[in-house]
């Protein structure tokens, strides 16, 4: 009787209206809707421990939803399968609602539970399709669907299939799945359904089903601490997104506060839902499928080290570039992490990057971000190539390596005039050009030249 008391204590406090958020509360002013999917297939005739299955599942089904019934924003309904059709007619449409949703019905459940015997088979599948109807159209709503059955689908449906794709629909959230009465191995073939429990006696029966019911209407927090490399907290500020990880939708988005204490503050989270988190620094750091237990204050502990990069554009104005972007990328990793035009300042995870210049020719540089430091890329003042030349060609631009070997930088405008002025980075080049009018590759004019920091270098080309 304690136990039960303290459990209806825990209901009243965490049901009871509060304040309004940004972000609604899970428990807070939205109606949750719970439906009991009961097998009465016939096998729920069998004994357990001196009664029918049946006859435990109905007894302690009827107290649970009378408990319930004074609870504001709290609906409840019945739907039973297996009933209505002996076994030996083998139907597998044999499901009816036979409580729909309202407020404060528990007498209507407690009244119907009565009546329904067990008889017929176990069309799981089709039960979870019609149950999708069973639910009023209310996006605002918390549905959940709680299944018990001490048996496995016998209509050759696929159960987990279209749990899964209901889920995805958000028809419910992640179902709660209690087999009564089953040896452990049973449960491996409904896990995949939701979140199974396995209720082999009548006591753990009345113990699991008062905590699913606990979990889904129980206030459940999580506090995220972002730290730096040695555990301190010292992260923050940073967007925290909470993904839905059978939808794949943002569920939640908070920004990441500390208190004057540098404590992080508690996020209310719906436990019923399973959760992928992405941290939002830069790259992202991601943790998956989060272990959240529900009605508890959850606390999750992740490093997230950051460092400043500092794009800095050499002391030259006017920049004959104009403005030059950056790509960076973490060491190894030929994807993007961040864009950046020089003059910016961007957060980076600690780590190695490389940093690719968008200069002529452009840059690769290797850098480190450190914990609470910040690391200053900039290039040398660019120079300016100015062709002169009267006549239109084909030419390109190599820079000359310390080997001797040529690498490519820019094509001249293809066939087009050859009067250009060009902002290059300082360093060796080599100009490579044949006009349009040339009668043969012999007629190439090959031309070497020196770059230098904010002076202009020319170049005459003659036609032959």
């Amino acid at each position: 009787m304690r136990q039960w008391l303290t459990f209806l204590g825990l209901l009243l406090a965490v049901l009871l209206p509060g304040n309004s958020r940004a972000q609604t509360s899970p428990t807070t002013a939205r109606t949750t809707r719970i439906l009991f999917l009961l097998d009465a297939s016939g096998s729920m005739r069998a004994p357990w421990e001196g009664e029918q299955r049946w006859d435990v599942a109905k007894r302690l089904l009827s107290k649970m939803v009378d408990s319930l019934n004074t609870y504001p924003h709290l609906e409840l309904a019945l739907r039973a399968y297996g009933h209505q059709h002996d076994n030996k007619e083998n139907n597998c449409e044999d499901s009816r609602l036979e409580v729909p949703f309202a407020p404060k019905n528990a007498g209507a459940i407690k009244a119907r539970l009565k009546t329904i015997q067990p008889r017929g088979n176990t069309p799981i599948t089709y039960s979870l399709l019609q149950s999708a109807q069973d639910f009023p159209a209310d996006k605002s709503a918390r549905n959940v669907l709680i299944l018990i059955t001490d048996g496995l689908e016998s209509c050759k449906g696929d159960p987990c299939a279209t749990s899964l794709a209901l889920q995805r629909k958000r028809v419910f959230l992640k179902p709660f799945v209690i087999g009564i009465g089953a040896e452990r191995e049973f449960g491996k073939q409904l896990e995949c359904l939701g979140t199974y429990y396995n209720a082999a006696d009548v006591s753990t029966f009345r113990t699991i089903l008062n905590d699913v019911v606990a979990q889904t209407l129980a206030k459940t927090t999580v506090a995220v601490n972002l730290t730096d490399e040695r555990g301190r907290p010292l992260e923050s500020d940073v967007n925290l997104t909470f993904l839905n990880n059978v939808t794949d939708q943002p569920e939640y988005n908070y920004i990441h506060y500390r208190d004057a204490k540098g404590q992080p503050d508690a996020l209310d989270i719906d436990a019923l839902q399973s959760y992928d988190l992405v941290i939002n620094t830069v790259p992202p750091v991601v943790a998956a499928n989060l272990a959240i237990k529900p009605g508890r204050a959850n606390v999750l502990t992740y490093k997230t080290p950051q460092g400043m990069l500092l794009l800095q554009n050499p002391n030259l104005s006017p920049n004959p570039y104009g403005r030059v972007q950056a790509v960076v990328r973490a060491r190894g990793n030929p994807e993007t992490v961040v864009a950046l035009p020089f003059g910016a300042r961007q957060k980076l995870l600690a780590g190695d990057y490389e940093v690719e210049l968008l200069t002529l020719p452009r840059q690769v540089r290797r850098i480190s971000i450190k914990q609470g430091q910040e690391t200053a890329v900039t290039y040398e003042a660019p120079g300016i190539l100015n062709i002169v030349s009267d006549y239109k060609g084909y030419g390109s631009i190599y820079r000359l390596n310390q080997d001797d070997s040529q690498t490519w930088v820019y094509n001249l405008p293809d066939g087009g005039s050859s009067k250009i002025n060009l902002p290059l980075q300082p360093g060796a080049y080599r100009l490579v050009f044949r006009t349009a009018t040339a009668t043969g590759s012999r007629f190439t004019d090959v031309r070497t030249f020196t770059i230098r920091p904010g002076q202009t270098s020319s170049v005459s080309l003659f036609g032959r």
